[in-house]
């Protein structure tokens, strides 16, 4: 039994290590849906008040967390997934969110685990380069029309310059 308890005790460890290394937030939910496990990218990206810890329900802890729960347990599937935007710090950040189902050896539902990450950089980018690209394509439809007009300008000037002279 003492070895068992050391072996057990040796794996939370090693299991807490692995997920407080993580740069990705990992919450882990008891079948009820209340938090039991928050690792420490998890505290640092949703700035957890102290009274939304360990035993509190996630859509409580994390609210906008809330509507992709409830879908992720009426559905019936075992995978949800969505981009949730909180604001935190009067900043508003981009979340690539994640929620599966944990079940035990016999399939029965034992909680959940949350896992997500800060995807707010990558939108930008993406949205700077969607704006490049608008941009890109605005200036070839400007400059597309000029062309003919231009060369259409040269060739009357050069019909017309012996005609007219130079007046300039």
């Amino acid at each position: 039994l003492l070895e068992n308890n050391r072996q057990i005790e040796e794996r939370r460890r090693q299991f807490d290590s692995v997920l407080s290394s993580v740069t990705a937030g990992v919450v882990g939910l008891d079948e009820t849906g209340r938090v039991d496990f928050v690792n420490r990218s998890a505290e640092r990206l949703l700035e957890l008040p102290e009274e939304a810890g360990q035993s509190t329900n996630i859509a409580y802890a994390v609210p906008e967390f809330g509507p992709l729960f409830g879908k992720l347990r009426s559905s019936g599937s075992e995978v949800a997934q969505e981009e949730i935007h909180v604001v935190r710090r009067g900043k508003l950040e981009n979340l690539l969110v994640r929620m599966s189902t944990r079940r035990n050896s016999e399939g029965r539902l034992e909680g959940y685990v949350v896992a997500f990450d800060d995807v707010t950089d990558l939108v930008s980018a993406q949205r700077m380069a969607a704006w490049g690209d608008v941009a890109r394509r605005i200036a070839h439809e400007i400059k597309n029309p000029l062309t003919p007009i231009q060369l259409s300008a040269e060739r009357l000037k050069r019909k017309f310059m012996p005609v007219v002279g130079d007046l300039g």
